[in-house]
Order: structure tokens, then sequence, then C-alpha cells
């Protein structure tokens, strides 16, 4: 629910503030005139029915004031039944005291233009203004001894523009409170995004590791207890590691480095019994796409792991450019990666974000290619 603060009109709950209903109040002290017309005929039934009406008015005008900005504080806009069967009182009511107390009476015009602005879409409100114009007007002109207010029309029209820049200077900050509500609301979204394809990238490279040693110790076990312990220590090493892995993408802090991800990957293809063909060198890549070469280093090599059934995996790094190159299934990996697709969706937004391109592609006579390509180079 949308709130406007800091106008003085609403609280922590989105409320109109007091001062609001009193600033409202402020302008009754122009229906002293029908009061005072009402009292001076007090004994009539005229006068009492003019006093009696002129409070109903005034107490009707403020509580329409006040509901009028709670709703368009905290919702935007005023319920049309609503607002036609509230200005449809405040007209009877103006009504019942021109016939009461005479032309005093037409001081309730003013407050009707306010109300009608407050409460109308902008071309309703200018055909009801005009109308209460017209009728006052017409009323000075045709009823027997009343004079005519021209100051009143002027009055009119100018409470009119006023209550109309008010209302669009309301708008205008419900407009803008609600698009920072907005920018807020994906701003958590962008970042739940961020979190969820980190834990992606680093929880799914580190449990299919994790699954390969362990796999590979359950099979050595028995022929070579030795290597098997060894197995299992790295087992211990790498869900460490991946705990830090989760805590870091969680705080926001990615420590991710081209060379410690070549490392991994030579120790992930290794316990895989895959061959693996790395650079030895990452000198040649530039510091603003190092991190990005990194992550496509790790979805890459975790693909080759989990779906290719390869038997060689290569990395290819050149300034502009890195390609994680496997010699296995084709184009049945690059079917099953694009049903799976979080992860290279998660890559090719990386890509993205900084100018790059995320291609793959199925290699004759069979294997499957994965290349980011700087913009430059593009």
């Amino acid at each position: 629910m949308t709130t406007l603060r800091g106008w003085g009109t609403a609280d922590a709950t989105g409320r109109p503030r007091r001062i609001g209903v009193l600033f409202s109040a402020i302008w009754l002290v122009f229906l002293a005139e029908p009061l005072r017309a009402g009292w001076q005929e007090r004994d009539t039934w005229q006068g009492w029915a003019g006093i009696a009406a002129t409070v109903l008015f005034a107490a009707t005008y403020v509580m329409a004031f006040a509901w009028v900005r709670g709703r368009q504080l905290r919702l935007g806009a005023a319920r049309q039944p609503q607002a036609a069967a509230v200005l449809a009182l405040l007209v009877a009511l103006a009504a019942v005291m021109c016939l009461a107390v005479g032309e005093p009476g037409l001081a309730t015009t003013v407050y009707l233009t306010v109300t009608a602005v407050m409460l109308l879409p902008s071309r309703v409100a200018l055909a009801a203004v005009l109308a209460l114009a017209g009728v006052t007007l017409l009323l000075g002109v045709v009823v027997p001894g009343w004079q005519g207010q021209p100051s009143l029309l002027l009055s009119i029209f100018l409470a009119a523009f006023a209550m109309w820049g008010v209302s669009q200077l309301i708008r205008r900050n419900i407009d803008l409170s609600l698009a920072r509500e907005e920018n807020a609301r994906l701003a958590v979204e962008e970042e739940r995004n961020r979190v969820a394809r980190d834990l992606h990238d680093i929880l799914g490279h580190s449990l299919t590791v994790i699954t390969v040693k362990a796999e590979l110790a359950g099979r050595l076990m028995e022929v070579d207890p030795d290597r098997a312990r060894a197995e299992v220590a790295d087992l211990e090493r790498l869900s460490r590691d991946a705990l830090v892995d989760v805590r870091r993408a969680v705080e926001g802090y990615r420590e991710l480095t081209l060379p410690g991800e070549l490392a991994r990957a030579r120790a992930a293809l290794g316990a895989a019994e895959i061959d693996a063909d790395l650079p030895t060198s990452t000198d040649m890549v530039p510091g603003d796409l190092r991190e990005l070469f990194a992550w496509g280093v790790r979805e890459g090599v975790t693909n080759v792991i989990r779906h290719s059934a390869a038997t060689r995996c290569t990395v290819r790094l050149t300034p502009d450019s890195v390609e994680v190159l496997d010699n296995g299934r084709g184009p049945r990996d690059a079917e099953l990666m694009e049903r799976s697709g979080n992860g290279l969706r998660g890559l090719c937004e990386r890509a993205a974000a900084v100018g790059a391109t995320l291609m793959t592609r199925t290699v004759e006579p069979q294997g499957f290619s994965m290349q980011i390509i700087a913009a430059a180079a593009a």
C-alpha cells in the first residue's frame, strides 16, 4: 500500500494527519455569512433549516476532504460511486441553504468547486465547475432580490485552478512514491536473481565435483584404500570450500579468479577421469574480463563433467575470448543444456552486462563448444 509522506498530511499508517483536516476547516470561515443569515431568521423554520444545513454542509465538506485526501495518499484515486454520493449530498445541502437563507447560500459554490475537483476526473470536474459558475450567474439574474456576485464567479474559477494544481501535485508525488517502490522491488528481485544465479553456479560446480569424487572413492575403497582416503580428504576440503563460496555469494563478496578456476577445473576433470588441456597462463586476459572468463570456465567445465560423457576437455584463452571444448555427445549435449538452461542463462546475463557474447555450437565429428567473445572481438 502506497503512502505519501513529507507533506504534513499523512502519518506513518498512511492516514491524513489532523493538520490536513484543520487546514480544510480554516476555509469554513466563508460559511459565516449563510450561518449569520440563518441566525437572523431564527424565529422561522427557514432560519433553523438554514443553520442546520450550513452546519451539516461544513461537517460533510471536512469529512469529504479528509476522505478523499486519505484515499489519494493511500491509493491514488477516489471510488467514483462514493465520490458521486458525497458530491450529491453537498449539492443537496447547498440547495437547502439557498432556499432557506437566500443568496448567502451561494457561498457553498466555492466549496462545491473544490470538492468536485478533488473527487472527479479532470474533464468531468471542469464541466462541473462551468455548471456551478453558470448556475451562480443564472440565479443572480432570474431570482428576484438577488444582486449577483461577480466576485463569487472569480472565486469559483480561482478555487478550481488552485485545487487542480494541488491535486496534480499530490498525484505526481504519488506517482513518484509508486516509482520508488517499484525500483525497490526490482532491486530486491535483481538481488534474489543474483543470489540464485551465483548459488547455481557455485553449488552446481562444487556438488558435481563432490559427486564425482565420492563415486571414485567408492570404487577405490576395496582396490586402493590409500587413494580412496585421499579422495575422501578431498571431499572434505571441497565441502568446506563450497560452504565458503556459498557464504560469499550470499553476502555479495565474490572473489572469483581465473587462475583459481583453471586450477579447480584441472582437479575436477582429473577426478572425472577426463583428459584436461588447460592453459598455464592467464596473463594475456585483460583485468575487466577475468571474472567473466572465470565464470565461463566454471560453467563450461561443470557442464562437460555433468552432461558430455567426454574423454577430453580443452580450455582455450585469448585476450578477448575463452572457449571450453569437449569431444562428448555433441547435439544431445546441447539439448540437455538447453533444457536445464539456468547456468548458461546466468552466464549469458553476465556476458551481456559487459558487452560480451556467449556462443555455443556442436563440433564435428563430435563434441561441443561453449565460447565467450568480448565486444571488441565480436
